[in-house]
């Protein structure tokens, strides 16, 4: 069974946030082994410089890099990754399990984004829109697509 994790930046506090997040979890218990980690976000000053940033980036990162499983295949969620569809995206998970890994790294950075080092890391890039959504709607969307590329890699109803 293959181990799904995503890999974020900050807590979520609003209840319907984690609500929507547990129904998910809830229903890839089905699909695979599925688990949220959750790291420290870096304090942010009030209006940082362009070398403060780089500096929170690469603490953050330093943390996700660590938090990786051994082996696994790493998606960074980021601004110039590739939009995908999800049958797209499906088949992607689909080619992953195929190829022997038995672990995906789903990683959200923090509201700076990722450092260059874990992007160099990551084996593909993948970029939810060209919008901007606040980093729990993006957790709660991707909890989503994840179990919608299951629906669709196991032909259920849920994907029309």
């Amino acid at each position: 069974m293959l181990s799904i994790n995503i890999i974020c930046i900050g807590k979520i506090k609003e209840k319907y946030w984690t609500d929507a997040i547990a129904e998910y979890k809830k229903r890839l218990s089905a699909f695979c082994r599925f688990n949220i980690v959750e790291l420290d976000e870096e304090k942010t000053y009030q209006n940082p410089n362009p070398s403060q940033i780089e500096a929170i980036l690469n603490a953050e990162g330093k943390r996700i890099l660590s938090a990786l499983t051994k082996g696994s295949y790493v998606i960074s969620m980021c601004i110039e990754g590739r939009m995908i569809s999800s049958p797209e995206l499906a088949e992607k998970f689909g080619n992953i399990s195929l190829s022997g890994k038995s672990s995906v790294d789903l990683i959200i950075g923090g509201s700076w984004g990722l450092s260059n080092e874990v992007k160099q890391r990551s084996d593909y890039k993948l970029s939810m829109s060209r919008m901007t959504f606040p980093h729990q709607m993006a957790r709660v969307v991707l909890c989503e697509q994840i179990y919608r590329v299951f629906e669709i890699n196991n032909n259920g109803k849920y994907h029309k």
